[in-house]
């Protein structure tokens, strides 16, 4: 793909036009939807500039090659972001989540300043693509804590566990303004690391990323069954689906993150624009517990193992023992459940219950591999996107942990376990100020 710079400013790729394309949709999505959504809104025009004030930054961000740029579009993204979530200025609610999502994203920007800094610092060097070039022959007194840093903010702004507070408690923000959050503030941490990938190898931290990545998803997947509210719903999908990226960071392929955060817009931004009506066709239902028959075992098995077959092959991922083997595995946990969902379903024939999940899956599996294949061209010019790592005990010793826990989740034992159950329902609230808080002093 060809490179343009302009000075030590500016650095314009592949990547970054595909991050444009995507971040430009969403907004225009976005404000389309707002134009109607928001009307008689008085703080409509604020949300408007607010949204393409936003837009703007991001584009900065993935365009900028001086680390002062890159501070700058990374703060400014924070700031604009809280003032959305706080936009009715006359909600006490909002002003509280406003000030308490701030704090959290200020506290990002200064991790990231502390590790660009330190980089720069002491290479003499202040822009993105020097700092590549030089970063393996820093010493890891330097490496490590500067990696630390970086991961601090890429993981604070994506709601990974300990951060995710911030995310739960923005349901302050109008719908719009949650679709762009969740389509694309929570993904900038997957920009950034694949940004700074470089750096991650020679520091020798992927595996950390791996750990906090894969304990978030699930953790966060156990917490959305908890949920009652729909908008609280999609903050821990959004949470758990932020851990699936971020442990495809740790497993060495940040293309594959980049693609997970794009597929993750689309879906997050539609479920936020069309809950409204999710919820006006909603009907109370009795919670079925999970049965599966042997002949339903059987077939989710057979599906499973072909999906993951199928990405292998199209994508060239999982065909050697390295952690792209746990890329496949997701995909055939995935396939799985898709295959078990439409097996389960009683309006079907047993012909059907054949035929449409091998559709399904061969379609959803070939855009996918489609997608990774095409995201791979646009950052061939970025060093380190896709570079599997060795298996490690703890990668496999992680990988048991992260299928029990799946499973434990779909069977619903944690229900059986009070003190799970109260521990998790407990981390899963939002900040006490952002919900009802004045309003129960006025009553």
């Amino acid at each position: 793909m060809p490179q343009w710079f302009l000075g030590n400013l500016f650095h314009i790729n592949g990547f970054t036009i595909l991050i444009w394309a995507t971040v430009t949709f969403f907004s225009a999505i976005v404000s389309s939807y707002a134009s109607s959504y928001l009307k008689g809104f008085r703080f409509h025009s604020r949300f408007m500039r607010l949204c393409l004030g936003f837009t703007f930054s991001v584009m900065l961000l993935v365009m900028s090659n001086h680390i002062v740029l890159v501070l700058f579009s990374w703060l400014i993204m924070g700031i604009l972001m809280s003032q959305l979530i706080g936009i009715d200025k006359t909600w006490g609610e909002a002003r509280e989540a406003s000030k308490f999502t701030q704090k959290y994203f200020l506290t990002g920007s200064l991790f990231l300043t502390i590790g660009l800094l330190l980089l720069a610092l002491y290479s003499k060097e202040f822009t993105i693509t020097g700092l590549s070039r030089v970063v393996s022959e820093l010493p890891l007194f330097i490496l490590i804590p500067s990696a630390l840093c970086i991961i601090a903010a890429a993981i604070v702004q994506s709601a990974i566990y300990p951060f995710h507070r911030w995310l739960l408690s923005a349901m302050t923000s109008p719908t719009p303004a949650s679709a762009l959050m969740h389509a694309g503030f929570v993904n900038g941490s997957g920009i950034l690391l694949a940004l700074f990938a470089t750096l991650l190898f020679a520091s020798d931290t992927l595996t950390i990323l791996f750990i906090i990545g894969g304990f978030t998803a699930i953790i966060a997947q156990f917490t959305k069954l908890l949920q009652v509210n729909v908008k609280q719903k999609l903050a821990c999908s959004t949470i758990a689906q932020m851990g699936f990226m971020i442990m495809q960071c740790g497993l060495g392929f940040f293309n594959a993150a980049v693609v997970h955060l794009i597929l993750h817009g689309f879906y997050k931004a539609y479920l936020f624009l069309s809950s409204g009506e999710g919820i006006v066709q909603t009907k109370p239902q009795k919670q079925q517990q999970l049965k599966i028959k042997p002949f339903q075992a059987v077939v989710v098995l057979l599906f499973g193992g072909l999906g993951a077959i199928l990405f292998a092959l199209w994508t060239g991922k999982g065909m050697a023992m390295d952690s792209s083997v746990f890329l496949t595995l997701i995909v055939a946990i995935t396939v799985g459940q898709a295959t078990y969902n439409i097996a389960k379903e009683q309006s079907l024939s047993v012909s059907q219950k054949i035929m449409v999940p091998l559709v399904l899956f061969v379609a959803g599996i070939g855009i996918y591999a489609l997608m990774y294949n095409a995201v791979t061209v646009l950052m061939a010019g970025m060093p380190m996107i896709a570079q599997p790592l060795p298996l490690s005990w703890v990668q496999i010793i992680f990988g048991i942990i992260f299928l029990i826990g799946f499973f434990v989740m779909k069977l619903g034992v944690y229900k059986k376990i009070p003190w799970l159950y109260v521990k998790l329902m407990n981390i899963s609230q939002p900040y006490k100020k952002s919900v009802l808080m004045y309003k129960s002093k006025s009553i």
